[in-house]
Order: structure tokens, then C-alpha cells, then sequence
């Protein structure tokens, strides 16, 4: 066994138990910083298969810029931890079912699993010939000729967690003064201001 065997042992390894300590974890914080682990792990695994670019666009994008939007906006949501724990448990019935569900499904794709017969060569090369094609050229014509539609619909459901994301963290207090628009469109002048004739040499 190589180092590159090793290496790869390594990060798909961190990433299984960063995806798994994501779901397990109780704290929301801690849940967000398994899931940067995770995807620095499978920066690496896009690393050891030749596709860079796509390594840096997951660290730049998801790690540098996605999860740490995420954890700001969990660290300043004002959640109950203890509240949410003792709800866990009526929905463990349910969470059981949906997992068994799904190992079920596992068991019946792998079980009538079979491998192409281009299967081995397309393990051998991952990624096309540099001196034909760069991976970066390559990913953009998959991306953006083949995918188009799987591609905008990943972005809807991006914007859809981030729109999800500002409404849990908005929050309206009654102490805080806040502008309503409407309201100060609407509003009469004449019960809105009083004007008062000062005389000459007085004050107010």
C-alpha cells in the first residue's frame, strides 16, 4: 500500500465520519464544523483523482464562503438546545422508519449492481488528457452544455436555504424601533407635526 493508498484511506475516511457526526451531533455549531471537515476531506479526495479546480471551488466556495455564512447565522439564532432535545425523541419512530427505508434501497441497488464494461477504464482516467482538453474546460461543457438544468435547479435550492436561513434568524422584538415604510406613507401631515409661531426675541 502507497502513500497515495493511504492518503486516500485518510480523507474518505474523515469524510464518512464528518458526514456522520453532522446528522449525530447535538449543536448546531458543531454539526456545521463536521460538515467543513467533510468537505475539506473531499477537496482532498478531488485532489488525489487530478480534478484541482474542483477542489478549490469546494474550499473557496462552500467551506470559505457557505458553511461560515451557515455558522454565523446558527451561532446567532436564539435556539433552546434543551427544548430541541427533549422533541427528539417523539420523532425517533419516525427517523427510524425513514433509515430503514433507505437501507432497504441501499441493499437493492448493490445488490443488483453491475458494472459496465467501460467501468475500468473510466476508474483509470477520471479526468481527460491535459494536453487535449484542461479538467477546467471540460467541467464547464459537462456544467453548462450537458447538466444546464440540474445545475440551475442546485442554485434554486441554494437560494432557497439561504432565504430559509435569514427567516429563521429574524427576529421582532418589541423593544427594538424598527422603520415600517407604510406606515410613513401613510401618515396625515397635520397629526404628524405641529408648527408654532415663535415671536420675535422669545424662545420656545
Amino acid at each position: 500500500m502507497g502513500v497515495a493508498d493511504l492518503v486516500f484511506y485518510l480523507f474518505a475516511i474523515t469524510t464518512l465520519v464528518g458526514g456522520l457526526m453532522t446528522v449525530v451531533s447535538k449543536n448546531p455549531v458543531h454539526s456545521v464544523l463536521w460538515l467543513v471537515s467533510a468537505f475539506l476531506s473531499a477537496a482532498g479526495l478531488f485532489i488525489l483523482l487530478g480534478a484541482e479546480f474542483v477542489a478549490m471551488l469546494l474550499v473557496i466556495v462552500y467551506v470559505g464562503a457557505v458553511m461560515v455564512l451557515f455558522l454565523f447565522v446558527v451561532m446567532m439564532l436564539d435556539v433552546d438546545y434543551e427544548e430541541l432535545r427533549g422533541q427528539m425523541a417523539k420523532y425517533v419512530p419516525l427517523a427510524l422508519l425513514i433509515g430503514t427505508i433507505f437501507l432497504m434501497d441501499l441493499g437493492l441497488a448493490f445488490g443488483n449492481w453491475e458494472f459496465a464494461e467501460t467501468a475500468k477504464a473510466a476508474r483509470a482516467a477520471p479526468a481527460p488528457d491535459p494536453g487535449e482538453l484542461h479538467n477546467t474546460a471540460a467541467l464547464g461543457r459537462l456544467i453548462y452544455d450537458d447538466y444546464i438544468y440540474l445545475f440551475q435547479a442546485a442554485g434554486l435550492i441554494l437560494l432557497v436555504a439561504m432565504v430559509g436561513a435569514i427567516v429563521l434568524s429574524l427576529r421582532h422584538r418589541k423593544d427594538v424601533k424598527r422603520q415600517n415604510v407604510v406606515e410613513q406613507m401613510h401618515r396625515d401631515p397635520a397629526k404628524s407635526m405641529e408648527l408654532k409661531d415663535v415671536k420675535p426675541g422669545q424662545g420656545l
